[in-house]
């Protein structure tokens, strides 16, 4: 069951065709269903997407993630560093063992949390909220860049 109410509660929905629905009422439940709150949750959420003010607000705000993370690939090429990703789901990876590690350890020292991810954990994420305010999202790439230039001033062992 997903976040589908945006308050983080559970709320899960069957959807089956009507000729294979044989249940009565409440005999079909469990602990993802009926929750009114979830319900209502949802139904508000849902509003956020009657139109395109969310929609383009995430590919804006995800570009400005993407110009931020080509920064400091050009800035620091003794990171190896390559941007991936898309909107708000984006990250830096290096071909270096350790430097995302480095960079999420450097972040979060200055309040911002940040995860791995790659079969090597070789990536540094950014996945804020689609609802970031835009303040938010500057003061986390300000945390951000100056944690990449902390890890830069480090001595690096290339992978090559």
């Amino acid at each position: 069951s997903k976040a589908i109410s945006g308050l983080g509660l559970p709320m899960a929905l069957v959807l089956i065709r009507p000729d294979l629905d044989q249940w009565n009422p409440g005999e079909h439940n469990g602990t993802f269903r009926g929750n009114n709150l979830a319900f209502v949750a949802a139904a508000e959420a849902l509003d956020y997407w009657r139109d395109d003010a969310l929609k383009n607000d995430i590919l804006a705000k995800g570009q400005r993630v993407r110009d931020c993370l080509d920064k400091l690939v050009a800035r620091y090429p003794d990171l190896e560093l390559s941007a991936r990703g898309r909107g708000l789901i984006q990250g830096l990876a290096s071909g270096i063992d350790g430097i995302a590690g480095d960079i999420c350890h450097e972040a979060f020292n200055r309040g911002l949390i940040m995860e791995t991810a790659g079969v090597h954990a070789q990536v540094a994420k950014v996945m804020p909220p689609l609802t970031i305010d835009a303040a938010v999202l500057e003061a986390g790439l300000d945390i951000i860049e100056k944690s990449v230039a902390h890890v830069a001033k480090r001595p690096i062992k290339s992978a090559a």
